[in-house]
């Protein structure tokens, strides 16, 4: 599991690759469709996609003459549990820390935000 951890972290410490992945979730997409929005070659497109691939982010496959990508949620959803399990990124409840915010600059206690 730590192998396949390092790859998925790996291939997402690019934001080329992350970039790729949101597009992906969308729908599946022809390679050239990926390539499109981005300044580079065809061929360093391909290099970033083998990447994902790797990880077990997203799958390719042939259909007729064209290569699709595909978001494969897994190799994510893996990762998403190991950092989980550090209990430090549990998602922030915005009202209470706006509350908090307000309070604290406001210095007597007394805020001018509306209770939400």
């Amino acid at each position: 599991m730590t192998h396949d951890l390092d790859q998925v972290f790996a291939a997402l410490a690019d934001p080329t690759r992350r970039a790729i992945l949101t597009m992906l979730l969308e729908d599946d997409m022809a390679v050239t469709d990926v390539a499109e929005p981005f300044e580079m070659s065809l061929a360093a497109i391909s290099k970033h996609l083998t990447i994902l691939t790797r990880a077990g982010l997203i799958a390719q496959e042939k259909r007729g003459r064209v290569k699709w990508c595909k978001l494969e949620p897994d190799a994510m959803r893996t990762a998403s549990v190991w950092m989980q399990g550090f209990g430090q990124f549990e998602p922030v409840n915005l009202d209470a820390f706006e509350r908090f915010l307000a309070l604290e600059l406001d210095g007597d206690g007394q805020s001018d935000t509306p209770e939400r």
